[in-house]
């Protein structure tokens, strides 16, 4: 079995922040990576401290998502200093991984 090192990235945003589906295509068509993943939270909170969950109640959602990304280390590197100044993120963090 053959590894590779690898960089994970994770993004944190909410729903409210509109900017999910311009951050996936421009890591797509631009940043070429290896593959990514959205989740969506039900509950979080960030650095406001206010807490966003879901409820029957709720007729809007601001719920938190996380989006993962991984590839080679320099070229992850290089596209969360090119998403920070593209879409203003602050809340980024990665890591180095092996894939098997």
């Amino acid at each position: 079995m053959t590894t590779r090192a690898v960089r994970i990235a994770r993004i944190y945003l909410s729903e409210a922040d509109q900017q999910l589906n311009d951050i996936m295509q421009y890591l797509h068509d631009n940043g070429k990576i290896s593959g990514a993943t959205v989740y969506r939270g039900i509950e979080g909170y960030g650095a406001s401290g206010k807490i966003h969950e879901s409820s029957l109640l709720d007729l809007s959602f601001n719920l938190p998502i996380t989006l993962e990304f991984f590839d080679e280390s320099s070229k992850v590197l290089a596209i969360i200093e090119q998403l920070k100044q593209q879409f203003n993120l602050s809340q980024i963090i990665s890591w180095l991984a092996d894939q098997h």
